[in-house]
Order: C-alpha cells, then structure tokens, then sequence
C-alpha cells in the first residue's frame, strides 16, 4: 500500500508515538484488505470510553484511560500519551444510561468511572453523542464525503440515505483515523463497489415503520452483503422508516449499502443505481413474502403475556417519541409490564422540554439515554417476554438475553405495555 509523504512522515513519528502507532496500524490493515492507499477522512464515528468490566479493570491496572486507548484502539501493548484528535469524531451508544443508573442494575462506583471516561473522551475533542444513531443530532455527512464509522445501522445510512462513503469499521480502525484522519480506501469508498448487484421489485406499498422493517429483513437474507436496488417505491420513506429498514438489512445479513430508485441520492434511476451491472439475482416481495418475514420475526414468541416493551432500536426519533406520547396519554402502563423507550441524550432533552417525557413517565414509562437493552443487557428484573417495533431487536434480542419476542407496529407495543398481553397481528 503506498503511502504519501505526509502519511510516511506520521509512521515514522513526526506527530508523536499515538500517531505513528495509528498510521502503523492503518498501514496493516489496509494491506490486509488489498487497499492501494489510504483516504482522508474528516468525520469518524466510534467509541473510546471504557465500555466493559474488562476495560475499567485493565484502566485501573494499567494506570488509565491512555492505556485504554493504546490497547483497544492503536492495538499497542506500550502505553503512548494520546493526544488531541485530529478528526471530528462522534462517540456511539454507552453500555448504561448514567443518569439511571439503578434501574439499569448499575452501581454508583461505575457511574463514577463512567463519569471519568467520559471526561477523558471529551478532554481528546470527541462529540458524546453517545447514540447509534449520530445522523440524528448533528452528524451528517454529504454526498461523497470520506467516513469512517461504526455500528452496521449508521454505517447503511451513511452510505444510502446520504450519500457518503464508508465501510462498517471497528473500535481499532476508527481509533487510528481519529488521530489521522486517514482510513483505507477500499469497499464502499470505491465507486464501482456502489452499484447494485440484486434487484427488488414490490408487489405491494411499503408505507409504515413496521413495513419498512420486514422489508429491510427479508432484503438482507435476500442478499445478504451485496447491495440491493429496490424498484416500486410508493410513498417516501421518512428517516424513521430509512432507519428500521436499513438497521433490519444490516441485521439478516450484511448489508452496508442499498439504493431505492427515485428516492435515495445514487439512484435517481434503476440505470444509475446497478451502474452498468446485470441482476445477479432478481426478487419479487409481495404479500405472501411479508407475511412469511412477519411469522419468522415472531417465531420464538409463546406466551402472550407481555413483561417488557422496548423501543427505541435503532435509538428514537422525536417523531417517534412524539407519536409513542399520543398513543399512551391518558393511558396507564400496566402493572405487570414496563415500558422503556431509548435514544439519543440530546433528543431526550428535546423530549422533556416538549412535554412528551411527562406524559410517558404519567403512564409508568421511563425514557433512557446513551444505550439500550442490547448494550447494557438490563432489562426490568424477571423479564421473559419482550414486545419490540424493530426488526433487528427482535432478530437479536432473543439471542442476547433469552427471552421470547414479539414484534409489531409501536402501536401494538404501546397496547401490550398498556394491557400487558401481546395482541399484535399483520394487518
């Protein structure tokens, strides 16, 4: 991989040992890919905090958070003084809301660390978002920008709904660019990896949250990590709908990127979306296969008494907490059952100062901040069964904490929340 002198000059430590042990580590990982050289990048999206036990432990051992940043982002075993990022940086979501900690099941000692790491990130230039979905408080890309971020649902917007560029990157690579502000140019950096490779024709109008999920599900077995262009759209989607249908395509498979002709920004028509390519594989979805996905995503699902709702995977829009707050007010959360709805710290604030917090909070709910189920693990104590609007929580949920699912509109979850019992159906 060849490398320019700037970049030479920061593997060979003009800017410090960090550095040199970053663009080192870029350098590696970019041959491991077969990249030709590397790419600037202006905005990352990644974590640095100490998230796990096993990360606060080695803090403490190895005498702090520099040590943290060495081991898990510059793949370095020599502690080196991590300086200011060079790049703007997000941080995604946290392992726990530091704001609840006890129903989270977390101690104060932890919040106090916490409180510590965040600080640290902070102190390096790093934006705590602490969302999966950085799109939503101020991380935008434009069209054609460089990236590097993690988490597979942000990575599918970025790509599609934007129009920017990367791949689906890990703590280590995001790590180096941080401090770079370079990242192999490989995948979906490169143009002709854009271009759709299957097509999706509709039999059917995709409109809600609910749809576009089970759509977003069977595209991604469908496909699994090619990129798929999907024909027929009805109405537009909104970025809540864009949101589920990529974060369900990224979680049945692998997708990173996908083009809907006459919506998404390189797909203006189905020629400009395959760029030349011929179907490796062609698909119809209609009724039959909607109703085939809705039974798969509520296979595990037995009993029919409803002891959690979790929404807020991908992390909620104000829309969506505006409309969950219209669908429970004057409503009461049941006594056997808790509903907990998740999402980004800066919309939570929105959410207070609406009003819509209140209103939750009046029906036995409880909004969270930085985190969800699946990172955190927490759940109310004894949950067996979990009612969820997203497809991708009800594709992992399951497997993470070993409970039944059932998946459905949010206004299926509000009334299970409510009554306690699941009653959700396809329409």
């Amino acid at each position: 991989m060849k490398l320019t002198d700037d970049e030479r000059a920061m593997l060979e430590g003009r800017d410090g040992p960090a550095v040199a042990r970053a663009m080192d580590l870029l350098w590696r990982y970019g041959t491991a890919l077969g990249a030709e050289r590397l790419v600037e990048t202006r905005n990352v999206a990644g974590t640095v905090t100490a998230t796990t036990p096993f990360m606060r432990d080695f803090a403490v051992q190895r005498g702090g958070f520099d040590a943290v940043f060495s081991e898990f982002s510059l793949d370095s075993d020599e502690v080196v003084p991590i300086p200011k990022l060079k790049t703007f940086t997000s941080h995604l979501q946290l392992g726990f809301d530091p704001n609840q900690p006890e129903a989270m099941g977390v101690s104060e000692e932890i919040v106090q660390f916490y409180r510590k790491s965040e600080a640290y990130a902070a102190g390096l230039g790093v934006q705590l978002m602490n969302t999966c979905t950085p799109y939503q408080v101020g991380n935008v890309p434009t069209r054609g920008e460089h990236c590097a971020w993690m988490e597979s649902s942000a990575v599918i917007y970025c790509n599609s709904v934007l129009g920017a560029r990367t791949n689906t990157e890990g703590r280590e690579s995001t790590g180096a660019a941080m401090l770079t502000g370079r990242i192999p140019y490989w995948g979906y950096h490169v143009d002709e990896n854009r271009r759709g490779t299957h097509v999706v024709d509709l039999d059917l109008v995709v409109e809600s949250t609910a749809d576009w999920g089970m759509l977003g599900y069977f595209i991604g077995d469908f496909v699994q990590d090619k990129v798929p262009v999907v024909q027929g759209i009805g109405p537009v989607p909104n970025l809540q709908r864009l949101k589920h249908f990529g974060a369900a395509a990224a979680s049945s498979g692998g997708v990173e990127m996908y083009h809907l002709v006459g919506v998404t920004p390189e797909a203006h028509t189905y020629e400009q979306a395959m760029g030349g390519n011929r179907p490796v594989a062609r698909v119809r979805y209609g009724a039959a296969e909607r109703r085939a996905v809705y039974e798969r995503l509520n296979a595990n699902g037995a009993a029919t008494d409803v002891d959690y709702v979790m929404l807020g995977c991908p992390h909620y829009t104000i829309e969506q907490i505006w409309e969950a707050a219209r669908l429970i007010e004057g409503r009461k959360v049941h006594e056997n059952c808790e509903l907990w709805i998740f999402t980004p710290r800066a919309i939570k604030t929105l959410a207070d100062q609406n009003g819509y917090t209140a209103i939750i909070e009046a029906a036995g709910g409880k909004i969270f901040a930085d985190s969800c189920s699946a990172m955190s693990r927490a759940t109310p104590k004894g949950t067996k069964v979990v009612a969820l609007d997203s497809a991708k929580q009800a594709h992992y949920l399951p497997a993470i904490l070993g409970v039944e699912a059932w998946f459905g509109t949010t206004a299926d979850c509000i009334d299970a929340a409510c009554t306690g019992r699941w009653n959700g159906r396809l329409p």
